[in-house]
């Protein structure tokens, strides 16, 4: 699915076109460095690869957007565009120079990125995020000026609130966003990492993953209503297993005697579970 923006680049900076005719200069690739905001944290290599070879045939055929800091110059817009022509081994890349504050740096770096490429679900949700702090707008107001739904706003947005071990899964695509989405609606959200782990192991699905997630919830819901009735100790004991083990762990105690109950949910599940237990 195309992640191109509705109103684009002009919708932040009215009239400030990147298309504009203007002087082109050749500048040396040793005089520039990357942009600091970038929002890109990963890059496609099989679509660099194949950019670096149209670029050794047919060269830079569009300018990349530079500005000057220092004595260097820094990349406003069109840093593949520059990585293939290292790639490909040339020296210079024609360029157009322009003036930008930071702020504007970061804006058009991370509106370059949506409209033109396919980021991850972690960076799109960054770029919204810092974008929302940047111009100070709500997830509405920066829904509307970038031609989106609040609802894709927002629910990229909450993937920021997960683990940065599960996130960078995302990133990586061994996860999805819908397992992301899904596993922000575990009760107990130290159990987020653990059953992660075993969507991977398992490849359970997104539907897979919810009905996880409701069972477990159930668990956690039968727990607490039994919490008020159980010694402090057990129940300590309860929460540090079922964290360790990812799953529901009960721990039931009489007079004499007691068993401890480690829930699985299939084969894979119990071999990941007595994994563990022999660590």
């Amino acid at each position: 699915m195309s992640k191109g923006l509705g109103k684009g680049i002009n919708a932040i900076f009215p009239g400030e076109s990147i298309n504009q005719m203007e002087t082109v200069e050749k500048i040396s690739l040793n005089e520039i460095k990357v942009n600091p905001f970038q929002p890109r944290k990963i890059f496609d290599e099989a679509a660099l690869e194949e950019l670096t070879e149209s670029v050794k045939e047919h060269g830079i055929l569009q300018p990349i957007i530079l500005r000057k800091k220092g004595k260097l110059f820094e990349i406003v817009v069109g840093e593949r565009r520059f990585r293939a022509s290292k790639a490909a081994g040339l020296t210079e890349i024609p360029s157009v120079i322009r003036s930008f504050t930071d702020q504007q740096m970061m804006e058009i770096a991370i509106l370059e990125n949506l409209q033109r490429e396919d980021l991850t679900p972690i960076e799109e949700a960054n770029a919204y995020q810092n974008l929302m702090e940047t111009l100070n707008f709500t997830q509405e107001q920066l829904a509307f000026r970038l031609g989106k739904s609040r609802p894709h706003i927002a629910n990229h947005i909450r993937l920021l609130s997960l683990p940065e071990v599960v996130k960078e899964q995302i990133s990586l695509n061994n996860l999805s966003m819908g397992h992301g989405r899904a596993l922000l609606g575990l009760k107990q959200k130290n159990l987020i990492p653990s059953i992660s782990k075993k969507v991977m192991l398992e490849n359970l699905n997104v539907r897979q993953l919810e009905s996880l997630v409701h069972r477990t919830n159930e668990d956690v819901s039968r727990e607490t209503s039994k919490v008020q009735n159980k010694d402090i100790f057990i129940v300590e004991k309860e929460t540090q297993l079922r964290e360790y083990f990812g799953t529901t762990v009960s721990i039931r105690k009489t007079k004499n005697k007691g068993k401890i109950e480690i829930e699985f949910f299939s084969e894979d599940d119990l071999e990941r579970i007595l994994e563990l237990l022999e660590e």
